[in-house]
């Protein structure tokens, strides 16, 4: 990369970061009601990437090979049993991970 192409991609990423951070202050100021539309994808949108992130995780689970899914089982069950019992999603994503690191590594 030349100098000047850096120059430019460092300007994109601030240009960027900068409308993500500030837009939606200017698309929905804090004097006026915001749309139903978007309260309703603040609603929707945490399950809809958990459960996206499930199916990412367990897409190439195969059963008849390997450990047979059995370290997926096993964090996937405490992941729902940490969400039933906290419910924090962080705290459930990085416990089911964790779970799954250490039964691939060390265990199975």
């Amino acid at each position: 990369m030349t100098q000047l192409q850096q120059l430019i991609t460092i300007g994109m990423v601030i240009l960027g970061t900068v409308l993500t951070r500030f837009l939606p202050f200017l698309l929905f100021p804090a004097g006026k009601p915001t749309p139903r539309y978007i309260q309703y994808l603040g609603n929707v949108l945490p399950s809809a990437v958990f459960g996206l992130l499930v199916i990412y995780c367990l897409k190439n689970v195969n059963l008849f090979t390997g450990s047979h899914g059995i370290p997926e089982l096993l964090a996937t069950a405490l992941v729902v049993i940490l969400h039933r019992w906290k419910r924090q999603m962080l705290l459930s994503i990085a416990g089911g991970t964790l779970c799954y690191m250490v039964l691939v590594q060390f265990i199975l």
